[in-house]
C-alpha cells in the first residue's frame, strides 16, 4: 500500500510541476518566440530576380514595395526585342521548367477573365505590357492597388513573374496571346 501511495504522490507532484510550467508560459511575452519560430510581421518589400528561360537572354529584376493601398512595382529587364511584351504574375512560384511552364497560369484568385488591369474584368496577375527600347531594355514603375504582399487572397509572395515574347493584347483568353515565356522570377520577401 505504501508503494501505491508513493507512486500516486509522485504522479500528483509531476502534474503540479507541469501545471506550474503551463501557467508560467501563459504569462510569457508573446514577442519572445522560440528559436526558429517566425513572427507574422507585414511584408514591406519583395523582389523577383528574373532569369532567362531556355534559349532566351532576357533577365532582370522586379521589386515590389507595399503601400497603404496596393503595391508599387519597379521592373528593369534586359535582352528583350524592341516593343511591348506581356508581363504577368503567375500562380506558382516555380521557374524550374526550361520554358517556365512550371509557373502555371496567371494568378487569378477572383476567377475573372484575362484583361487590362485598368478595367473591371482582369486576372489579379495581369500587369499589362512592359515596353523595351531599341536596345532591348525595359523599365516600368507602376502602382497596382489590387495587389498585396503580406496576406489574403491577393497576396503575391511566393508567386512568379513572367515576361513574355509578344505583346499582351489584353483580350484573348486565357493569357492575351502573349507568346512564349522569356524570363521567370519567384517573388520573395526581402
Amino acid at each position: 500500500m505504501s508503494k501505491l501511495r508513493s507512486l500516486a504522490t509522485a504522479g500528483l507532484g509531476a502534474l503540479a510541476v507541469l501545471g506550474l510550467l503551463a501557467y508560467a508560459r501563459a504569462g510569457e511575452d508573446p514577442a519572445a518566440k522560440p528559436a526558429g519560430a517566425t513572427q507574422t510581421q507585414p511584408i514591406k518589400a519583395a523582389v523577383a530576380d528574373m532569369n532567362p528561360t531556355q534559349g532566351s537572354t532576357v533577365k532582370g529584376k522586379v521589386t515590389f514595395e507595399a503601400k497603404k493601398h496596393g503595391v508599387h512595382l519597379v521592373a528593369d529587364i534586359t535582352g528583350l526585342t524592341p516593343g511591348e511584351h506581356g508581363f504577368h504574375i503567375h500562380e506558382k512560384g516555380d521557374c524550374s521548367a526550361p520554358d517556365a511552364s512550371s509557373a502555371g497560369p496567371h494568378f487569378n484568385p477572383t476567377d475573372k477573365h484575362h484583361g487590362d488591369p485598368g478595367t473591371l474584368d482582369y486576372h489579379l496577375g495581369d500587369l499589362g505590357n512592359i515596353a523595351a527600347d531599341k536596345s532591348g531594355v525595359a523599365h516600368l514603375a507602376v502602382h497596382f492597388p489590387h495587389l498585396t504582399l503580406s496576406s489574403g487572397p491577393d497576396a503575391i509572395i511566393g508567386k512568379s513573374v513572367i515576361v513574355h515574347a509578344l505583346r499582351d493584347d489584353m483580350k484573348t483568353q486565357p493569357a492575351g496571346n502573349s507568346g512564349a515565356r522569356e524570363a521567370c522570377g519567384v517573388i520573395k520577401a526581402e
